[in-house]
């Protein structure tokens, strides 16, 4: 999450339209996003939702159409059925309301290797939309997306590379590292959709 305000902090939309009202941040961990709040003034409330909350996949314990927004970094990876839990996530969104979600991207993250290296927890690799993919687990965000049942409209998909240092690790078997572990190196998938 922190890595990600640098870019939110360029766009409006995060501060004036996404982050309003009453959110939660699924899989929020010790980076929320509540100790970001002056930075969204719109932002009344963020509650925090991890392992002790529940599973983040079914959200069993929240209610229908309750929150103005809903937030997650680095959690959708970690479900069983990303499917069933974006479907989950956007039940508990108020409608006219947005989902901001961020995602390892299977190139720049997982680096051709899947279990993965860096995160043996991750169930699934994610790409925005590619036609081949080395992963077998490999899940399109835009196909994932279009299947969803709940009507949505998607307001924005970015590759976050801008601080991903290309140039380090090129000889894939031999350089091989984990760019998240650096201060600033992001690289992930973000998307944004209104319910």
């Amino acid at each position: 999450t922190s890595k990600s305000i640098f870019h939110k902090l360029k766009d409006s939309r995060y501060a004036t339209r996404y982050i309003k009202g009453n959110g939660i941040d699924i899989g929020s961990g010790p980076d929320q996003l509540k100790q970001y709040h002056e930075f969204f003034p719109s932002m009344k409330s963020c509650r925090s939702w991890d392992l002790k909350d529940g599973d983040a996949q079914i959200m069993e314990k929240v209610e229908d159409n309750f929150y103005d927004f809903v937030h997650s970094s680095h959690c959708l990876e970690h479900m069983l059925d990303p499917k069933v839990a974006l479907s989950n996530w956007i039940r508990i969104l108020k409608p006219e309301s947005f989902l901001i979600c961020i995602i390892p991207d299977e190139d720049l993250y997982e680096q051709g290797i899947f279990p993965s290296t860096y995160n043996p927890d991750h169930k699934n690799t994610f790409t925005i939309y590619k036609k081949n993919s080395w992963s077998d687990k490999r899940i399109n965000i835009i196909e994932l997306l279009s299947s969803l049942e709940q009507k949505i409209e998607i307001k924005k998909i970015e590759l976050l590379d801008m601080t991903y240092r290309y140039n380090l690790g090129m000889d894939i078997k031999k350089d091989r590292f984990d760019q998240t572990l650096t201060p600033i190196g992001e690289c992930a998938i973000e998307f944004v959709i209104k319910k």
